[in-house]
């Protein structure tokens, strides 16, 4: 049974200790490989020299985070800009990118922008978008309205949204949902959306260090995690958990472009 971890941060300071042996806890398990999301141009070399170090399993990224859209964003979008330009058979996907109205609204307007620049540059590079959104989806919504005639596809990492939502966003492009760890949790939204979303639109993800499934809750989340969010997913869709991990590695191999 092969998994894939859609989503990890292996290259912060959390994993900076033991990271090799959190690597091999997950492959022993059967998580095989990881995309890893970019933030932003403080975090694009550590990020590359984790995937440099364990190529072939660890897939880069590059774009700029939402909640690190600020006075300088425009120097950042054109780091973006020339990593794309230099290295675009490099990376996987764009992102995360997408809008964040939790944390702050003070630069929502460049955050709008900034979003819609790299739905075009997903479009022009043919790579998928990892689309963060919190609190936020009529503006997501608002930016693809914007750029409906181009040809996108992605994926919306750890979804909040409701079904309805989805089938919004879908009109858009071919957009799968991240299901992480929140799936687990007690009366959890995201566990209605998995139940009446169909498998094919699914990708498995942790988000780690962050949002640990239960019952590790609290605690540093790590790609090892991802069976018990597949496990959880399984039950939800009353089905084999070997089919969730046919499908969704399917899914994630197709979106990303991976070696199967």
């Amino acid at each position: 049974m092969k998994l894939i971890d859609t989503h990890i941060h292996w290259y912060v300071e959390d994993f900076r200790e033991d990271l090799p042996a959190a690597i091999a806890r997950a492959q022993a398990v059967g998580v095989k490989q990881f995309v890893l999301p970019a933030v932003g141009r403080t975090t694009q070399a550590p990020l590359m020299q984790v995937a440099g170090a364990f190529a072939g399993i660890c897939f880069p990224c590059t774009g700029l985070h939402p909640t690190e859209v600020n006075a300088d964003w425009r120097e950042e979008l054109t780091f973006v800009e020339q990593q794309l330009a230099e290295h675009a058979g490099a990376f996987v996907a764009i992102g995360e990118t997408g809008i964040d109205a939790y944390h702050s609204r003070t630069f929502m307007e460049a955050q709008k922008t900034v979003f819609e620049q790299q739905l075009r540059w997903s479009a022009r590079y043919n790579l998928p978008a990892i689309v963060h959104a919190r609190d936020a989806f009529e503006e997501i919504l608002e930016t693809l309205e914007r750029v409906k005639s181009l040809p996108l596809r992605g994926v919306l990492h750890a979804y909040s949204g409701n079904v309805e939502t989805f089938e919004r966003i879908r009109r858009y492009g071919d957009f799968k949902i991240g299901v992480g760890g929140v799936v687990t949790f007690k009366k959890a939204l995201l566990a209605q959306v998995v139940e009446h979303v169909d498998l094919r639109h699914i990708l498995l993800e942790t988000d780690a260090p962050w949002l640990s499934p239960a019952p590790f809750r609290g605690k540093r989340n790590e790609s090892s995690y991802i069976p018990l969010i597949a496990a959880k997913v399984a039950e939800l869709k009353r089905c084999p958990l070997e089919e969730v991990a046919a499908v969704t590695t399917a899914n994630a191999e197709e979106l990303f472009h991976l070696p199967a």
